[in-house]
């Protein structure tokens, strides 16, 4: 740009200079996003099929996907009810393959249809949520109705004009502090906005293994609890051993439920955040929150060097 300020008059030429000047701090304050900065989602759902993920139905075994209630079509995960005479207490909940424990998950979904036949209730009605934190899906018994979990919950409005938060936490199991103090009933109510009709809902978890959970709603922070652990009730016909009351839970299965109403989910997405914290790796992520010493990958003949 300087050489092209020479080839005008003075006063111009130094207008152009200082703009030239004024470029490069600005170019200069921006900063430079590299592969550190870049997150890397996985695709829980593949948006083909169930691969990675198994349905425990109670009154039924481990795989077996009673009635086709979990099923794959146009693009859709999608939860439904049209092949069952009654609902009969059958809830049900897909679960994915691998455990986490430091992430951020999204799921969009949305509420169609009507409820399934002799469904529990109008409670159950454009009822879901997502399950956090839960043992291996095979210690669940063959009628246990809930696995031990964190529930975020999902509702949608009824039509009615009354309040009805989505996002809320229900706790099967396990109890979470929230404002200081072990939370004592079975669900805790977000201040999300009721939300009516089948729109898509953009629901996120932000959890930090045995430390804090972040409920948000379509980017919208709705909820914040901490130290989920084992305790309470909310479950039945369940393994005492997987529920060791008071012991803090840092990760676990994440399922998606079926609860009598009928569910569509476009995305599950997952983003680690426990992984290499070390800034001479090839795969360091400065959004990594939990180190993971043995994730790292170095080039060749570079050494280790100090997890941040």
């Amino acid at each position: 740009m300087t050489r092209n300020c020479t080839r005008i008059a003075r006063s111009s030429r130094l207008v152009c200079l200082l703009s030239a000047l004024l470029a490069g701090a600005a170019a200069a304050e921006t900063p430079v996003k590299d592969s550190a900065d870049n997150e890397e989602w996985i695709a829980l759902f593949n948006g083909r099929d169930l691969d990675g993920w198994t349905p425990k139905i109670a009154g039924h075994a481990l795989g077996d996907n009673f009635a086709n209630t979990f099923r794959v079509e146009d693009g859709l995960l999608k939860v439904r009810y049209d092949q069952y005479e009654s609902f009969g207490k059958k809830f049900g909940h897909l679960f994915y393959k691998e455990p986490f424990s430091y992430y951020r998950l999204v799921i969009e979904y949305r509420f169609v249809g009507e409820q399934a036949p002799q469904g529990p209730g109008v409670w159950a009605m454009r009822n879901s949520g997502a399950m956090l934190h839960s043992p291996h899906p095979r210690t669940m018994g063959r009628d246990q109705d809930f696995p031990i979990s964190i529930e975020a919950q999902f509702l949608g409005g009824l039509g009615d004009g009354k309040a009805r938060s989505t996002m809320n936490l229900c706790t099967p199991g396990t109890e979470v502090v929230y404002q200081g103090s072990i939370y004592p009933e079975h669900c805790l109510s977000s201040t999300s906005k009721t939300l009516d009709g089948d729109q898509w809902v953009r629901a996120e978890m932000r959890v930090l293994g045995s430390g804090q959970i972040t409920h948000f709603v379509n980017g919208e922070q709705v909820l914040e609890y901490a130290l989920p652990q084992f305790g309470g009730g909310g479950v039945s016909d369940f393994d005492p051993a997987a529920k060791p009351d008071g012991q803090l839970i840092e990760g676990g299965y994440i399922s998606l439920q079926s609860e009598s109403h009928p569910l569509d989910i476009r995305k599950v997405e997952l983003l680690n955040l426990a992984g290499c914290m070390d800034r001479s790796a090839s795969n360091y992520k400065r959004y990594h929150v939990k180190s993971v010493p043995e994730s790292c990958v170095y080039a060749e003949g570079a050494k280790p060097g100090k997890q941040r």
